[in-house]
């Protein structure tokens, strides 16, 4: 049986931004906000609705708008891929011109975090998704994984970009090791030159890059904030059907993160408990309210 528009759930996910550019010939010197096909099929494939939450901010901004109120509206958020984070949201300096990042994008997606985390709404990041996760909540990284970790495999790869893989190894006893019981090897697609350095407080790594041990999976652990936060290095969506058997399945991860805004759904709608004297008190104050009025 088909789910009513009611029931389907609401998924925000956030934008990638094409800064205003007065040599494009297509839109020429406007700020493109858009989101990359495939993220917003992934969560498609399982009946979610996906909204791209658009930067409320900007020299076209009007009306009052914010992120707080997608936050309230919607039951979760992703965070998805795209340029790297300005090394400043972390407190370092550019180690390269290339390296510097979008700092505009890193203000939007900090404050989009802060925004669901205070909301108590699930998150779930994605390759820069998963890094600007990692700052939000105080964490650092590698500016650039080759040239600032010893031994490095090669975890980008401009030609091959989605069919780069290498090996992880999921950490046993996490929620992910749950999601793929048995499995302790797997491969996933690369497409990052940043990672994750230092691990940001109360988050604990599901899976690491197998030999060079750079995290590709974290999760926020119980108890540390409102909510569900989990975020992969790799990109789920670009999984396959009939890929090789020891690429990892997207299908658990994104049911999971799916699972985790059902249930907070479920909690925001479920009516608060009024002890029946309250009740009674507040019909008589109504009344006496209407009676005033009348």
């Amino acid at each position: 049986m088909s789910q009513t528009v009611a029931s389907r759930l609401k998924i925000g996910l956030s934008a990638c931004f094409q800064h205003a550019d007065p040599s494009r010939s297509l839109f020429t010197n406007k700020t493109l906000q858009y989101v990359e096909q495939s993220i917003a099929h992934w969560l498609m494939s399982a009946g979610a609705l996906v909204v791209m939450v658009p930067c409320p901010t900007g020299e076209t901004a009007r009306g009052d708008t914010s992120l707080s109120h997608y936050a309230e509206w919607l039951d979760g958020v992703v965070m998805h891929g795209g340029a790297d984070v300005w090394p400043g949201s972390y407190g370092e300096m550019p180690l390269r011109a290339a390296w510097e990042g979008d700092r505009i994008r890193d203000l939007y997606d900090l404050a989009l975090v802060e925004a669901f985390e205070q909301a108590g709404k699930p998150i779930f990041g994605v390759c820069r998704g998963l890094q600007l996760i990692n700052v939000a909540f105080g964490g650092t990284l590698y500016q650039d994984i080759e040239t600032q970790h010893p031994h490095a495999l090669q975890h980008r790869d401009p030609v091959s970009y989605d069919q780069n893989f290498h090996d992880i190894v999921m950490v046993e006893g996490t929620r992910l090791s749950q999601l793929y019981p048995g499995v302790v090897h797997a491969r996933v697609n690369s497409i990052h030159h940043q990672g994750i350095k230092h691990l940001a407080p109360g988050f604990d790594i599901e899976a690491w890059s197998y030999p060079d041990r750079v995290p590709e999976a974290i999760r926020r652990l119980p108890g540390q904030g409102r909510g569900y936060i989990a975020a992969t290095q790799w990109h789920p969506e670009f999984h396959r059907e009939g890929a090789p058997v020891s690429t990892v399945d997207d299908r658990p991860i994104l049911h999971d993160f799916l699972d985790a805004c059902q249930a907070s759904r479920l909690r925001t709608r479920q009516p608060k408990y009024v002890p029946p004297g309250k009740i009674r008190d507040r019909a008589a104050r109504m009344l006496r309210q209407a009676l005033l009025r009348g």
